[in-house]
């Protein structure tokens, strides 16, 4: 699924100053706690290829950037760009072709 126009405005959130540091510093993010107790992690991804892994199904919603999307059980890549998102199952996977510097919010849904 996609959605358009994403806005982002997180009131009362704490931040995990320490980065989340992944494929040799290409990718990385940080935690924030929001008032609720929900996580998001806001993060950057650099030019390459990646492939992740999910636990709880997630939201990545793409602020800026441009990457390619494919996830688990699927046969296309879906072209992602700036205020755009996409969804993954919880317990499944995705890979990433990321074709310009990727700024990211992550979202986990229970």
């Amino acid at each position: 699924m996609i959605l358009i126009n994403i806005v982002m405005d997180f009131k009362n959130a704490t931040v995990n100053k320490k980065a989340n540091v992944y494929f040799n510093g290409n990718v990385t993010s940080r935690n924030i706690t929001l008032s609720d107790g929900s996580i998001k992690t806001l993060g950057l991804m650099l030019i390459g290829e990646y492939e992740f892994n999910t636990s709880k199904k997630e939201i990545m919603d793409i602020t800026t950037g441009e990457l390619e999307v494919l996830i688990a059980n699927t046969s296309e890549w879906i072209l992602i760009k700036d205020n755009n998102s996409f969804e993954i199952p919880a317990n499944s996977s995705f890979k990433v072709k990321v074709h310009m510097i990727t700024n990211y919010c992550c979202s986990y849904i229970d």
